[in-house]
């Protein structure tokens, strides 16, 4: 019997890759799971991979209200109260110093990473069993920063903050709400934000990374999703308001 028997879950960000290694492990653990996200061919590559039954998906933009409600009411629908809300959506932006960073793209990341995580306790709270998880991705960089990165690294702030206010709201009804905060992981959104580093470093960005990496190099998604799955389930019970690293020691 898994540690997330029968539990009702949803993963943002599920066509990503530390999306969907979370959507994998909940699954194995016996979970029912909701994948959300706006890659369409994503979400369909990831469904025909997983049991039938204990997957279904939904299109949305986790920034909009009326997308955060849907997916929302249609996973209740589906099967009932939810148990753990794994909100991981996330984008980078650009790098750029503030003084030449596009507004636009300043919006558009605190809308996805900040908002998306708010609009999510919002409107899932209200639909969460008692004694449940939230989760949320921030980074390394939530509890450092570095030239050039802003949006994302406010974004980032911001989520931490979000997290402590919701985890005492939620604490009478024992829902727990923590963040993870990865270091690089080796998948593609991280590859195209070194490709800006890069430019900006002059240097391989990757390289220079794993030489500021206590443990010397990236993580994977599946190592991260470890550490995603003892924040949703019972492992975590007495955990909440928490900032759990799994940055290799970046952020010493």
């Amino acid at each position: 019997m898994g540690i997330l028997e029968n539990k009702t879950c949803i993963v943002t960000g599920a066509a990503g890759s530390l999306g969907l290694a979370s959507v994998r492990r909940f699954v194995e653990e016996g979970a029912r799971v909701m994948l959300v996200d706006r890659d369409r061919d994503g979400l369909s590559a990831a469904l025909k991979n997983l049991p039938e039954g204990r997957a279904t998906a939904m299109l949305a933009d986790v920034a909009d209200a009326r997308d955060t409600a849907a997916y929302v009411n249609a996973t209740v629908a589906r099967w009932g109260p939810i148990d753990v809300l794994f909100s991981n959506a996330g984008i980078s932006g650009v790098i750029r110093p503030v003084t030449e960073y596009p507004e636009e793209v300043f919006d558009a990341v605190m809308a996805v990473n900040l908002k998306g995580s708010f609009l999510a306790c919002k409107y899932g709270l209200p639909q969460m069993r008692d004694g449940g998880s939230i989760v949320m991705t921030s980074s390394v960089v939530g509890v450092t920063s570095d030239p050039g990165i802003v949006a994302y690294a406010a974004s980032k702030h911001g989520l931490i903050g979000l997290m402590r206010t919701v985890a005492k709201e939620a604490a009478p009804r024992r829902i727990r709400v923590n963040v993870v905060a990865p270091g690089p992981i080796d998948n593609d959104f991280q590859r195209e934000v070194e490709s800006g580093l890069t430019q900006a470093l002059g240097t391989d960005a990757g390289k220079f990374l794993d030489s500021v990496i206590p443990l010397g190099r990236h993580a994977s998604a599946e190592e991260v999703s470890r550490t995603v799955l003892f924040l949703a389930s019972e492992q975590s019970s007495f955990t909440t308001g928490s900032v759990v690293m799994a940055d290799g020691g970046m952020h010493i």
